[in-house]
């Protein structure tokens, strides 16, 4: 249904320059994330035994399972505060920082308290090595801790991002990084503390950047011309929106992480050298994703408020023009790894088995990025307008076209694994584009067009 009328945001404010101006923090922001994991991958790579990597591997997998699966803090926050801007609601784009920092302390209290649970369950699908199973529980133990302040870091980097101010998530994310590094470095070499130093090296750095964001939101928040009124913080009406945008974002990323988790699964039944080379090579893959991700969020944040200002011209010049950098970006991004990778794989291990099986595959991670850019895309903007429902429905459909790929191409061994997950970048990219003209004409029909200056 349409939102009710509001000022317009006029078509020619939708350039190049706008996009740039938001991609290009939010890129450098979002290769923040997987880089954890990537320095993470890199120190322990220092030590010459590859169960250490291994466990450093099943343990991201875990944390990606389980964060990602609330990454609807991150996204919905995102689009609802773009729409609230561009409908000029200062006191709703309030409410919903306070609406997702309280969902992200209960929610990542809960992770907290329901540990125990959550990894008798996870490890009970573990097929891995005795060591790599017993140094995964350790790292496990001590980095379940960051899932509060965590989940705060996904709601505060959201709604910078959905506010217009993703220089202020890229500094959260910044020295995320940097202590992430500096700390993992020192546990982990100068101290000696093996997979261990590293959970204990994000976890510190997880804490001080949600402190850190804390401030900046608070000093923004002063900035709004809002009332005193606090009771739409938690009306009901915006709150069942909340739950039912989040529910289908949270149904949507777990799906996705499905795939991820079985990929990596079924790495491990192969082989600790296997899941080692393919954890060096998904993180090329991940990399590049939040790489060219800075795009689809700028899609969604730009669109969330064309959207909230019902205005159809600058919704569709905002899809086209992310899209057209997104896919420029994808063709760099492949060419630098398929350059760089074999480079990047000596970095990242010191063992040599692992870096001959890496370079086999390398190719299909460095071509990733053309073949799911188009999802990626459709992915913002879809957020940004919130049709959610059908994020859902495409990510169904091109999950169980993964898991059929993947049976039939056994045989095939790795290369299969690797094909699976193209079939499901592909479907992904065609079932959201397959969708999008209705939910345009639906929610901002042609007749829209008359009207706006």
């Amino acid at each position: 249904m349409v939102m009710s009328r509001s000022p317009q945001i006029p078509d020619e404010s939708i350039s190049h320059k706008k996009v740039l101006a938001i991609a290009v923090p939010v890129m450098f922001s979002n290769i923040s994330t997987p880089l954890i994991g990537v320095v993470d991958t890199a120190i322990v790579g220092q030590i010459p035994n590859p169960s250490h990597i291994g466990a450093v591997a099943i343990s991201a997998m875990f944390f990606s399972l389980i964060y990602w699966g609330f990454g609807f803090l991150r996204m919905g926050t995102t689009s609802l505060a773009a729409q609230s801007v561009g409908a000029k609601n200062p006191n709703e784009t309030r409410a919903i920082l306070f609406r997702a920092i309280t969902v992200a302390v209960v929610l990542g209290t809960s992770m907290v308290v329901l540990q125990l649970p959550i990894m008798t369950a996870g490890f009970f699908f573990i097929d891995a090595s005795d060591l790599v199973e017993s140094l995964s529980r350790e790292y496990f133990e001590i980095r379940i801790w960051s899932a509060p302040v965590t989940f705060v870091n996904y709601a505060l980097i959201g709604w910078f991002i959905g506010i217009g101010n993703p220089r202020f998530a890229l500094l959260v994310q910044v020295v995320l990084n940097l202590l992430n590094a500096a700390l993992d470095w020192y546990f982990v070499v100068e101290m000696g503390m093996g997979v261990k130093g590293v959970a204990i090296g994000t976890l510190f750095a997880e804490v001080i950047a949600a402190i850190l964001g804390l401030v900046i939101a608070s000093l923004s928040v002063r900035k709004l011309t809002v009332t005193d009124d606090h009771s739409a913080i938690w009306n009901i009406k915006r709150l069942r929106h909340l739950f039912n945008v989040s529910k289908d974002i949270m149904i949507r990323s777990l799906a996705l992480m499905f795939v991820f988790a079985w990929f990596t699964l079924q790495s491990a039944k192969n082989g600790d050298l296997i899941l080692a080379a393919n954890a060096i090579l998904l993180h090329f893959v991940t990399t590049t994703a939040y790489f060219l991700d800075g795009f689809a969020i700028a899609a969604e944040s730009l669109a969330g408020r064309a959207f909230g200002a019902i205005n159809r011209k600058s919704f569709i010049k905002v899809c086209k023009t992310t899209i057209i950098w997104s896919a420029l970006i994808a063709v760099l991004a492949s060419f630098i790894l398929a350059l760089t990778g074999p480079w990047i794989i000596n970095i990242l291990t010191i063992e040599p088995n692992v870096r001959l099986i890496a370079n086999q595959y390398v190719i299909w991670a460095a071509c990733a990025p053309l073949v799911a850019t188009w999802c990626y895309q459709l992915d913002g903007i879809f957020l940004g307008a919130t049709w959610t429902r059908e994020m859902v429905k495409s990510m169904l459909i091109s999950t169980s076209l993964f898991i059929l790929v993947w049976w039939l191409m056994t045989p095939l061994g790795n290369a299969g694994l690797w094909l699976a997950i193209y079939f499901h970048f592909v479907a992904r990219g065609l079932s959201l584009a397959y969708y999008y003209p209705a939910l345009l004409d639906r929610d901002l029909p042609v007749k829209i067009l008359t009207n706006e200056n």
